[in-house]
């Protein structure tokens, strides 16, 4: 019988990689942990949490001018980004320091350093080998960006956390959450933003109608949306400013400040020596695994955006809990990930969970759509033009609701109670039955009356 220095080795100090480590060694493993950068990963350092209070920053722009709607008299306001860009270090800071320091509270060898798999069972960590009956790759995912002429005059999500100053011109590049999520961020801070995006509508993957109800709203609050159109060459200036030259002849050159690039993200799998003991990876680079987070090699597992599935931080989370239960556990444990709630933070929010329309059609033939757009209560003073949309998908012969949207203010605190109905198997006589809270945008939910039947 073999003997291994620690019985599940994880490479990644991220959201996933912690989990799993830290109730391995609840459950009484000997757990080691390597991370190359800062301890809590994309979503704790250059992710969600500094990107969520970015987007809180770039709201009271909005909400110091909405308050002379209710009475109150504002004074012209000051934003400084290097204010902001200090208070957001130190929380990152913060809560770096906590992932680490609840590691080693949980008896969890805590090391610093690039982690390489030498064999099945072995690392190599700063010149030395580290042996484990079980390897855990936690390793998330980067930043992708096309090899175009100029390409290194642009930034990525990493990079802009940490700008010295706010740019007064920004061009971004890509349609998905996080090219969306910043247009508003930058936009509400004072940039002039151009969104530019190869393809017919933004949040490709998401129900059409949240797609176009954001992109309305986007263009309401002054953001410029380029559709159809990409990229040919960046090119500096000599006074530091950046020209960008566009594919065919639909736009002119545009000459801005900064091109952030949010082409989509790629699975961090490269130097980690994963090919060359034997796992199977994906066209995209991603690790292949089975339903229970292991992959070809019976002793290396892989959970979150490394396996390039839902990139998502509580999907990695709960892979990461369910891998350790199911290596450690009395009984293996697969991550239930069929019904999963997200949220983009864009301007006005995002909430969805369940299938979009065009799924649902596919999936079951025939639908009932319910949908409603408003002015929420708030804005009939402030008098914002700001539109919510709440949508409703019910499978036509079971009535079981198969996927509920909203874009409007507090969406993502919204759908999150929708989630566990939908997951239980609501059906539209259920939220029928439900009293409505009133007056609040949530009651929507529950009093969609009017609907569309629609056939594959």
């Amino acid at each position: 019988m073999h003997t291994y220095d620690n019985q599940l080795f994880v490479i990644g100090g991220g959201s996933g990689g912690v989990r799993a480590a830290r109730i391995a060694a609840g459950l009484g493993a000997r757990v080691a942990i390597a991370e190359n950068f800062r301890y809590g990963g994309t979503c704790v350092i250059r992710g969600c949490v500094p990107k969520k209070l970015l987007v809180y920053a770039a709201h009271f722009a909005e909400d110091f001018a909405d308050a002379q709607g209710f009475g109150w008299t504002v004074p012209p306001a000051e934003f400084s980004w290097p204010q902001l860009i200090e208070a957001k270090n130190r929380e990152i800071s913060r809560l770096s320091g906590m992932y680490e320091k609840n590691l080693i509270g949980s008896r969890v060898d805590v090391m610093h350093g690039t982690a390489r798999l030498v064999d099945a069972h072995t690392v190599a960590v700063n010149g030395q080998h580290v042996t484990a009956e079980h390897i855990l790759v936690a390793t998330g995912g980067a930043p992708f960006v096309p090899p175009i002429p100029g390409i290194e005059h642009a930034i990525t999500s990493n990079e802009v956390f940490d700008l010295p100053h706010l740019p007064k011109r920004v061009l971004i590049v890509g349609g998905g959450y996080i090219a969306v999520e910043f247009a508003g961020i930058l936009n509400g801070l004072g940039a002039k933003v151009t969104l530019c995006y190869r393809g017919a509508q933004v949040l490709r993957g998401f129900d059409d109608d949240v797609r176009m109800h954001l992109h309305g709203e986007m263009v309401k609050k002054g953001i410029t949306v380029l559709l159809r159109q990409d990229v040919a060459h960046i090119d500096k200036r000599g006074d530091g400013s950046l020209s960008v030259a566009f594919i065919g002849a639909q736009t002119d050159s545009l000459s801005v400040d900064a091109v952030l690039y949010a082409t989509g993200r790629a699975p961090n799998t490269q130097g980690l020596g994963l090919a060359e003991v034997g796992v199977d990876l994906d066209s995209a680079g991603g690790v292949k695994v089975n339903a229970f987070g292991q992959s070809n090699v019976p002793s290396i597992h892989a959970v979150g955006d490394v396996t390039n599935r839902i990139t998502l931080t509580p999907v990695a989370i709960r892979e990461g809990a369910a891998l350790a239960h199911t290596l450690f556990g009395p009984t293996p444990v697969s991550a239930d990930l069929t019904t999963v709630p997200s949220a983009v933070f864009s301007q006005p929010p995002i909430g969805t969970v369940g299938l979009t329309e065009a799924q649902a059609l596919a999936q079951a033939g025939q639908i009932d759509i319910y949908s409603s757009k408003f002015r929420n209560l708030r804005h009939t003073l402030s008098g914002r033009d700001e539109q919510t949309l709440v949508k409703l998908i019910v499978d036509t012969a079971n009535q079981r609701v198969l996927g509920a949207h909203m874009v409007g203010a507090d969406s993502p605190e919204i759908i999150q109670g929708l989630a566990i109905a939908i997951r239980m198997g609501a059906t539209k006589a259920d939220l029928d039955a439900t009293v409505a809270l009133h007056p609040s945008a949530a009651e929507e939910f529950v009093t969609l009356r009017d609907k569309i039947t629609r056939s594959a």
